[in-house]
């Protein structure tokens, strides 16, 4: 069966219409109202947003939080990046470590990498075989799915970078002493499997949480690929209708008397 995905078909870049200039333009105009939303967002105390980042090494998800994100509140938002597992998560089910980062109300969380590396990462190196992965998507549905009914919002983003965009890039973790901590041998190891993380990815896309989609934004151009982002979470935060709490639902400070 043909998948609804396919990436080796999807542009790395921005439409060629677009103007760099303009769409930056239109990039800082979000961030503004972004910082604003988030402001209710906490204040309100009724919904919370997650955001997913995923995408193969290079692919720019440090710098799409930083740019996205340099205007909200650092006490509104929160980040954790998922990596090998430690030996006290790997003791427990692959959700548990994940599960202990989902957003309060009023939070915005954002994944760099997330539970999709438990069927991504291993499957490329065949820790587990396709009847434990499809049995792990299943559960992510119905993660996904217990957030949903808990007020979150999730938004999903890979962030698809070409081959030639990440060669480079990895080249240049090498020969920038800012950017040379980021690098490690493996990241070549794992650029060899390309194509297979495609697969697997493509895969993800058509079986885990149908009703939550994922966004495949065009990362080869860092300010296209932070429009992109911004534009949906500004759009996530304004379709919740958030307002501030009315004076006369605020709870009082003040303790009952017994």
């Amino acid at each position: 069966m043909e998948k609804s995905v396919q990436l080796s078909r999807i542009s790395t870049r921005a439409p060629d219409a677009l103007q760099k200039k303009s769409v930056k333009k239109e990039t800082r105009k979000l961030k503004k109202a972004i910082a604003r939303l988030q402001n209710i967002l906490y204040a309100e105390g009724r919904h919370s947003l997650l955001v997913v980042l995923q995408g193969m090494d290079a692919s720019g998800k440090d710098g799409a939080i930083r740019h996205v994100f340099n205007r909200v509140n650092p006490q509104g938002v929160k980040v954790v990046s998922f990596k090998v597992p430690t030996p006290e998560e790997a003791a427990h089910d692959f959700l548990w470590r994940i599960h202990a980062h989902a957003p309060a109300r009023g939070m915005i969380q954002i994944f760099n990498r997330s539970h999709y590396e438990d069927v991504l990462i291993t499957r490329v190196h065949g820790w587990i075989d396709d009847a434990t992965a499809r049995r792990r998507m299943q559960h992510i549905n119905h993660f996904e799915q217990l957030l949903l009914d808990h007020q979150t919002t999730i938004l999903k983003f890979y962030l698809h970078i070409s081959r030639e965009e990440q060669d480079k890039r990895l080249e240049e973790r090498l020969k920038n002493p800012e950017k040379r901590w980021k690098y490690s041998p493996s990241d070549l190891q794992e650029a060899r499997k390309w194509h297979d993380y495609l697969h697997y990815y493509e895969e993800v896309f058509d079986t885990c949480s149908p009703d939550i989609p994922w966004t495949i934004v065009p990362a080869d151009q860092n300010w296209y690929k932070a429009y992109v982002i911004a534009d949906a979470v500004h759009r996530a935060l304004a379709d919740m209708h958030l307002r501030y709490p009315r004076r006369s639902h605020l709870k009082s400070s003040k303790p009952t008397s017994h």
